[in-house]
C-alpha cells in the first residue's frame, strides 16, 4: 500500500510508530523552579552527536495546566537542565506508571514508587538504580511543525553508569536488557547483540 499522511492511512491504527521502531526510551527527569520533581518517558529520543555528546527528545502533546506543552519541556524552559535515565526491562512497569497524565504538582517518582537520587552536577533528580543516567544542560528547544511539537536538545555534562553493566570495560546492554518502544502499545527488549565491522575499519 501507499498513503499520504495528510490524506489518512485507512487502517484501524496509525502504522507510523510501528514502521519507525524499535526506538530507545528516554526517561526524562526534570525539576521545576520551585523544586518539584517530574519524571516521564519519551520514545522520540536518541543520541545525536559524539563531541560534545548530545541527545534529543521530542514532546508531542500538551497538558491543560501547561498551555502549549507538557511538564518536562516546561521545566526545562525554566531551569535549563534535565536527566535522561535509561530504562531496563525490569523497570518497565514503574516506567509505564510514570507516563500517566498527572497534574503538574504531582511527583511521578513518588506516584510510581521510584526512589530519586540527586544528580551530581545539575539540580535535578535521577532514577535510583537505572543502568545509566545522562545529566544534560539544554542547548536549544526547537518548535517544529504541529501544534505542540517541540524538540529538546541537550549536551551531556555527566554520565552515571551502574557498575554491573560494565563487562571487560564495555557497557554491556545484555546485563539489563534495555526497553524499546515499538508501535501501538508494543514494546521490546534488547537481549542479543552482534558485531558488524565497517568495510573501511
Amino acid at each position: 500500500m501507499f498513503y499520504r499522511p495528510q490524506e489518512g492511512h485507512g487502517l484501524p491504527h496509525n502504522p507510523f510508530n510501528a514502521i519507525v521502531s524499535p526506538r530507545p526510551i528516554g526517561w526524562i527527569s526534570t525539576r521545576d523552579e520551585a523544586g518539584a520533581n517530574n519524571l516521564a518517558p519519551y520514545s522520540f529520543f536518541n543520541a545525536v552527536a559524539y563531541v560534545p555528546p548530545q541527545v534529543m527528545f521530542a514532546s508531542t502533546s500538551a497538558k491543560p495546566d501547561r498551555d502549549d506543552t507538557k511538564d518536562s519541556v516546561a521545566n526545562i524552559r525554566e531551569t535549563g537542565v534535565f536527566c535522561v535515565n535509561i530504562v531496563e526491562y525490569d523497570m518497565r512497569n514503574v516506567m509505564n506508571a510514570s507516563s500517566e497524565g498527572l497534574a503538574r504538582e504531582v511527583d511521578e517518582f513518588e506516584h510510581a514508587g521510584i526512589a530519586p537520587t540527586p544528580c551530581r552536577d545539575i539540580d535535578c533528580a535521577r532514577v535510583t538504580g537505572a543502568p545509566a543516567a545522562l545529566e544534560c544542560r539544554m542547548t536549544q528547544i526547537v518548535k517544529i511543525e504541529g501544534a505542540h511539537n517541540f524538540v529538546v536538545f541537550g549536551e551531556v555534562v555527566g554520565v552515571h553508569i551502574r557498575d554491573d553493566t560494565l563487562i571487560n570495560g564495555r557497557f554491556d546492554v545484555t546485563t539489563f536488557n534495555p526497553l524499546s518502544r515499538m508501535g501501538y502499545r508494543d514494546y521490546t527488549k534488547v537481549s542479543e547483540v552482534f558485531e558488524l565491522s565497517r568495510p573501511d575499519d
